[in-house]
């Protein structure tokens, strides 16, 4: 499985992340005291993570029989982001159990290679119908293969 996190998560950098996505802020993500306000990084998060969900499983995600509900975020600043930066988000697999999986995440500045946050978020994989626990569907078994080659898809 993948290598756990570094103790102090502001030691993280962009090479310790598989998976690298670009997300341009917006005018309106701006609060005013001039940054990027603390809810968007959780946007930018999930639009992430699912976004590069729905591309690496080739299929809508929303359209498969178990859904990944999210139970537990977190997220930890250290450096302000401001519009009109494109931030990167990196997207790593912190931990992958039978029906849960967790998300490494970090988002930096453009011209950063520290990042400016760091969190994580914890899927845990319920049936459409009754939401009800299930096992993680195989085409994300397999999308999450590419963020760590030990995880058998």
């Amino acid at each position: 499985m993948t290598d756990p996190a570094p103790t102090d998560p502001r030691s993280l950098r962009r090479a310790d992340f598989p998976v690298l996505r670009s997300l341009p802020t917006r005018w309106s993500d701006d609060d005013t005291y001039g940054h990027v306000n603390n809810v968007v990084h959780y946007l930018m998060f999930d639009t992430a993570v699912n976004g590069w969900l729905i591309e690496a499983s080739g299929v809508d995600i929303r359209r498969l029989p178990a859904i990944g509900l999210v139970v537990e975020t977190s997220c930890q600043y250290f450096a302000e982001l401001r519009f009109p930066e494109t931030v990167t988000a990196g997207i790593a697999l912190e931990r992958l159990g039978t029906s849960s999986v967790v998300f490494r995440l970090a988002l930096f500045g453009e011209l950063s290679e520290a990042p400016a946050a760091a969190g994580r978020f914890v899927h845990v994989y319920v049936d459409d119908e009754h939401r009800r626990p299930t096992p993680v569907p195989p085409e994300i078994r397999r999308a999450l293969a590419r963020l760590d080659p030990s995880v058998a898809p």
